[in-house]
């Protein structure tokens, strides 16, 4: 479709005027970053991976009554999105130990946790996207109390939702991180799912051998970020199955 107006450009997406009032057309970048874009690359085909990835997830939560701000996909790297206020939090489940909760507290990467934890992050890249609390949150009116309960509740419906998608596919669902949208339907506020569900978003490891399928694969130098996602979309059921990792990503519709 033709190029409209540029309304925000991201480390991994572009998100450009949409062709009705209310949606946007969410881009997918070949851009990967790490440690607040302090190291960078150009990974071919990441976007286009992403971008199906994306759509697999959230068709699945619609389906499940999560609602999201997906509607569809539009081709290889864009997709049509419902146009929503971002709360300036990234809402993250652990499930099992890794990345900064490892280093904060201690705990061995891999442990598993006692029970799935949802923490908050407030959006500023400037300040390195600080873990904050309710009270936090609150207070500076970020959200409301019934808004984070809301919010817990969606995120922990999407990690059922994801951890047995992941299980059934031999990968064991570590974390992830959503962004959470407000939008208006007459006087009423609803909260959805945005932002995108992907391996960049989301620790993804092999339950058997422990390798990462995820953007730990880039952070650590553990080999390449595009054979990874695409081990991911082909277990999926997203590329045919006769994809190896040293074939190009193509999709199937």
């Amino acid at each position: 479709m033709a190029r409209r107006k540029k309304i925000y450009e991201g480390k991994a997406k572009i998100l450009y005027e949409g062709p009705e009032p209310g949606t946007l057309v969410q881009y997918f970048k070949d851009d990967a970053t790490a440690f607040n874009a302090q190291k960078k690359d150009v990974i071919e085909g990441k976007g286009v991976l992403n971008n199906r990835l994306s759509e697999y997830f959230m068709t699945g939560l619609n389906s499940i009554g999560v609602p999201t701000h997906f509607i569809k996909r539009l081709n290889m790297r864009e997709q049509l999105i419902r146009s929503v206020e971002i709360i300036p939090l990234e809402v993250v489940v652990r499930n099992v130990a890794a990345g900064s909760i490892s280093k904060r507290l201690g705990i061995p990467e891999g442990t598993a946790l006692p029970r799935p934890i949802v923490e908050f992050y407030y959006k500023d890249d400037k300040l390195g996207d600080p873990l904050v609390a309710e009270e936090h949150i609150i207070a500076f009116g970020w959200a409301s109390q019934p808004d984070l309960d809301d919010i817990v509740s969606l995120a922990l419906r999407v990690n059922d939702f994801l951890s047995g998608v992941m299980t059934g596919v031999g990968i064991k669902l570590v974390d992830f991180k959503i962004e959470i949208g407000r939008i208006w339907e007459n006087d009423f506020q609803r909260l959805i799912v945005a932002d995108e569900i992907s391996p960049d978003s989301c620790r993804l490891w092999d339950m058997k051998t422990g390798e990462h399928l995820d953007k730990d694969v880039f952070r650590r130098d553990l080999g390449n970020l595009a054979d990874a996602y695409t081990e991911v979309a082909r277990r999926l059921g997203v590329l045919p199955t006769n994809v190896t990792h040293a074939t190009k990503p193509t999709l199937i519709n």
